[in-house]
């Protein structure tokens, strides 16, 4: 029922149903009038046109996302106990399907009925992000509660996102609580990984891969096959036991001739490297554009002791590709000059052979793609699907027969069939076949609001890639 003397706001009659279909997001041109003293941020009651209550929301009229939904039952306040209250239940859920590791995402917004809050843990300090007014006027009574609740050394800030100037906020960091070393180091999956909560992307650290990088642990082994390397029954010191053998009899001692070969664009710092050398991967080539990420992936190499299987390339992951395919093409327009040449026809292309080949034209056995948001916008859309287009194309003409590719998108106004379609048109102009492994979204410290399509926004694949003249 509608509470007296609060303010509140009339939706129009016109509009979509979604709030009743759990969307916790009104529009401003969903909202028919605002009756009541309300400043911007304040919590306003939600009714429908016939004045129906609906749910409490604070709301920003300078925002198109007018206001967003944090209960479906009236609120006086969004104070300190009631904060304490939601992330009591945030850290119930990550302690029952989160747990593996301390170091999570452990407040996701409107997923976890917080709109406007991220916050992270890393090594015990919680990285928080605040992007919406509402959130932002309430930091008086969610720091305590945060600090209550989740007992942390130290409370930082990274609210250096430009989203919040659509909300007529300032980007702001610094300390909040505690201690805040710039560096911490978690665990994930067992391996040990370098955060720079102050200069790392976004709070410092991507939580939501996190299951998905251990799934490409089946990738990184049995590739011994493909070089004719089999395992036989052999005597040896230690007794009769199965060793590999190559094809002329001589036993293998190179301790990774089961292992992938890998390359991991948009590195950032090295996760999927790390888990490539983890899980086996016989030599990893770890690439990012940025300085920083790969200097904090050598350090995270270097701390779990993969230095002798990775090699870091600082370049943008485009032009990179690009230039292993014109030299895989150099090199077969090359090849097959010389095979007409040899068997007496006449070229149908002249090739200069007097040139030396260039160094590009590398294969490898698995290509991971992580890039970051391409479309942030659904306007962007059209130039964010030509970039997944292309980087996929050129990745797929890189990898080796019955190889596989590993990619992703983040952008969630690039709905999931529509980046599943692109991946279809790089492989049909490829020539592959891709035969679909895994299809993951976030991680299970990233809950996902059933009917809230902007929270699904990470798409995940693994996918076998053969050569259709191959079939």
């Amino acid at each position: 029922m509608p509470t007296e003397n609060k303010p509140f706001a009339v939706l129009n009659r016109s509009r979509r149903p979604r709030l009743e279909l759990g969307h916790p997001w009104i529009y401003a041109n969903e909202i028919e009038r605002t009756e009541g003293a309300a400043e911007p941020g304040d919590l306003l009651e939600v009714r429908d046109h016939r004045g129906q209550f609906l749910a409490t929301g604070y709301w920003n009229p300078a925002s198109q996302i007018a206001i967003r939904i944090v209960a479906y039952s009236p609120l006086d306040a969004m104070d300190e106990a009631w904060f304490a209250v939601r992330f009591a239940a945030c850290r119930d859920y990550r302690d029952r399907f989160a747990a593996s590791d301390d170091s999570c995402r452990l407040v996701f917004g409107e997923a976890d009925f917080l709109p406007g809050l991220v916050v992270d843990r890393f090594d015990g300090v919680l990285v928080v992000q605040v992007l919406t007014l509402g959130m932002d006027r309430a930091r008086d009574a969610w720091l305590p509660a945060l600090v209550s609740v989740f007992a942390p050394r130290g409370v930082y800030e990274r609210s250096d996102v430009g989203v919040r100037t659509l909300e007529g906020l300032e980007e702001r960091t610094g300390v909040l609580y505690g201690e805040c070393p710039r560096y911490l180091e978690i665990a994930e999956n067992g391996l040990a990984v370098e955060v720079d909560i102050e200069g790392g992307q976004k709070t410092g650290y991507f939580f939501d891969q996190r299951e998905n990088r251990a799934a490409i642990e089946p990738l990184m082994r049995g590739w011994g096959k493909r070089s004719g390397i089999t395992v036989e029954e052999r005597a040896t010191e230690e007794g009769v036991r199965p060793v590999p053998v190559n094809p002329n009899g001589a036993v293998v001692t190179f301790p990774y001739w089961d292992g992938a070969t890998v390359l991991e664009c948009f590195a950032h710092t090295g996760s999927f490297t790390l888990h490539a050398c983890k899980y086996g991967a016989k030599r990893v080539t770890c690439l990012d554009i940025s300085e920083h990420g790969i200097d904090t992936a050598r350090r995270n190499v270097a701390r779990n002791g993969f230095e002798d299987r990775v090699e870091f390339v600082v370049a943008d992951a485009f032009e990179y590709l690009r230039l292993q395919v014109k030299g895989r093409e150099e090199r077969a327009l090359r090849a097959g000059a010389a095979d007409e040449a040899k068997g007496g026809a006449k070229a149908g292309a002249k090739v200069d052979t007097s040139k030396p080949l260039t160094k590009q034209g590398r294969t490898w056995d698995v290509i991971i793609l992580d890039p970051p948001a391409f479309a942030k916008t659904k306007r962007a859309v059209p130039g964010a699907i030509r970039g997944y287009k292309d980087i996929n194309l050129q990745a797929l003409k890189l990898i080796n027969e019955g190889g596989c590719l590993v990619t992703a998108s983040c952008s969630y106004h690039v709905r999931p069939e529509l980046f599943m379609e692109t991946l279809l048109e790089a492989a049909r102009d490829a020539g592959k076949v891709l035969r679909r492994i895994v299809w993951n979204g976030a991680g299970r410290d990233h809950p996902q609001l059933v009917g809230v399509e902007e929270g699904h926004y990470l798409k995940f694949g693994i996918f076998e890639v053969r050569s259709r003249k191959e079939l």
